[in-house]
């Protein structure tokens, strides 16, 4: 199977013309290994063993090519999708720039996915490779990944990591590249315009959706992105984010490389750890949802010296508190920033430096070049100046179709892209997100499939109705609530119910929070689950609700 973008060819000629880089990310590699060779590119610290491993960029583009000649070694063909669940370590960055240089696809995989995702979304991709932890956080990666390649007739190797390297470095990494492999990079560089990359979204449905990026699609977004921050190749960066989600893969992996700049990287979330990286390293930026700004901004309240490097802040993914902003600002004395995007697009909005306040907390940002943001009503028509409707947008970064979905595209004649959100755009141009018309919650950043869950909870035997919806926390975001009606003379647990879904091999992180058991769910005369009221009674004082026992590692 060959991965291919559904673009027209007038599409590819205007972008190419006006505003696609026509670069891959070997190209910006290449020139930081000829320009800075020893200036640090990728610095990995692991909980695990409390280390950190650092490699410049002449040492990143040796371990490039051995892993790379891994991959041949393997069998790996040209447009053949290779896929990855490892956490923040200096294996991800490495292996991501070896399938671009056999022309491979790169699919990075969220750690906590289990086998029910994974199953399906390696046996869309027809994926032929997983390289996963040998384990992580606890849990038995290997035994999953050997369980899951004995169930997919596509999935013919299962390599193991251990942070230190492990199976890595005997299977891909053993050997350098000979003059013939270096001829099968050359004969296999990929053309800018080709897919490089598959990154798993949620839909309405709950069935995750492929999303197909190519290396114009993404650098383009990535260049403007640094330059509205205002980025320079001297500001190191943090990404505590997973480098499996599109906030990590394309500003935590792909931005630094383009800038010729350095990114650290931290594989599980201690803001104590963090605020020591950061006065190690001289971070000067990090992009992140509002969790992990909550939580550097304590830690700045109480060490301020250790930000002294710290310069920008751009929270994406939800909502900017106003006094969280304006506490973070002082403590740390950086610039807070907000910003918005899907990994359909990247984030195609942000403020800038020199923006005010209100900016940051009242709005999401302006677009960036090349973007193109409307609202429409009911009726189809576009809305003026902060009337709230449906959010289209038309941009260079846009993806190039959901794989084997073309039905899903969701783009008009005129490549109008239908978000699923809600929103209003001001006189100035600045955007807000109001709401989503797409059932999912956003529990620290990450997407909750909504439908997928109440389905799998449609099936447990004491639940006759189930109705899962966002209730608002301070430091998540949101979190999950499970409304559910029993059966009759049933007494379902909110720890019963995770038990459940843990046994269909569903991830942590997606089990609802707080139970509400109720004798009907609100309904419009049609039949139709009324989810704004059950949000409603969330929101009026109540007595608080037991929360499950939930990992926060990925939040």
């Amino acid at each position: 199977m060959t991965l291919a973008t559904d673009f027209t060819d007038e599409y590819r000629a205007d972008m190419a013309g006006r505003s696609w880089p026509g670069r891959t990310l070997l190209d910006h590699l290449d020139d930081a290994v000829a320009t800075a060779p020893d200036t640090p590119a990728v610095i990995g610290y692991t909980h695990a063993d409390d280390a950190r491993r650092a490699l410049t960029y002449r040492e990143l583009a040796e371990q490039v090519d051995r892993v790379a000649a891994g991959l041949l070694d393997l069998g790996v063909r040209t447009g053949q999708v290779v896929s990855m669940q490892l956490p923040n370590w200096w294996q991800m960055p490495v292996l991501s720039l070896a399938c671009l240089r056999v022309g491979a696809v790169t699919n990075a995989l969220m750690p906590i996915f289990r086998r029910r995702e994974l199953e399906f979304m390696l046996g869309l991709a027809e994926s032929v490779v997983l390289v996963v932890p040998e384990e992580f956080a606890g849990f038995d990666h290997a035994a999953m990944a050997h369980d899951l390649a004995a169930r997919l007739p596509a999935l013919e190797h299962v390599v193991t990591v251990r942070p230190a390297g492990g199976q890595f470095d005997d299977v891909l990494a053993g050997r350098a590249p000979t003059d013939d492999d270096r001829a099968e990079f050359a004969r296999r560089r990929p053309d800018p315009d080709a897919v490089v990359q598959l990154a798993y979204t949620s839909g309405t449905t709950g069935e995750p959706k492929g999303v197909m990026v190519t290396s114009n699609t993404a650098l383009c977004n990535v260049r403007d992105f640094a330059a509205r921050l205002g980025l320079t190749p001297d500001d190191v960066q943090l990404m505590a984010s997973p480098l499996a989600h599109q906030t990590g893969y394309m500003y935590g992996f792909q931005m630094p490389i383009l800038r010729g700049a350095t990114s650290v990287l931290q594989d599980v979330w201690r803001p104590e750890h963090a605020t020591e990286i950061i006065r190690a390293e001289g971070v000067a930026f990090t992009m992140a949802s509002t969790p992990f700004l909550a939580d550097l901004t304590r830690q700045a309240e109480a060490q301020p010296a250790a930000f002294a490097s710290f310069r920008v802040f751009l929270c994406a993914g939800a909502p900017v508190p106003r006094d969280l902003v304006r506490r973070a600002t002082v403590a740390m004395d950086a610039r807070i920033g907000s910003g918005w995007g899907m990994s359909e697009m990247g984030a195609v909005t942000a403020t800038g430096p020199d923006d005010p306040d209100e900016r940051v907390f009242e709005t999401d940002g302006s677009p960036l070049p090349d973007v193109e943001l409307r609202v429409i009503g009911l009726d189809g028509e576009v809305l003026g100046p902060d009337l709230e409707g449906s959010l289209q947008v038309r941009a260079n970064s846009l993806f190039g179709g959901y794989l084997k979905r073309p039905d899903l595209r969701g783009c008009d004649a005129e490549g109008w892209f239908d978000t699923g959100d809600l929103a209003r755009i001001d006189a100035d141009g600045y955007l807000r997100i109001t709401g989503r018309s797409k059932d999912i919650i956003i529990r620290g950043g990450e997407n909750i499939p909504v439908v997928e869950i109440e389905n799998l909870l449609y099936a447990h035997p004491d639940v006759a109705e189930v109705a899962i919806v966002a209730m608002p926390d301070e430091r998540l975001g949101e979190r999950a609530c499970a409304f559910v009606v029993p059966r009759e003379g049933a007494a379902p647990t909110l720890e019963g119910l995770g038990e459940f879904l843990d046994g269909r091999g569903v991830a942590a992180q997606y089990r609802p929070e707080r139970l509400e058991l109720v004798d009907a769910l609100p309904r419009t005369l049609t039949g139709k689950i009324q989810k704004f009221r059950l949000r409603e009674r969330l929101a009026a004082p109540a007595a608080p609700a037991a929360a499950a026992g939930v990992p926060e590692g990925a939040s």
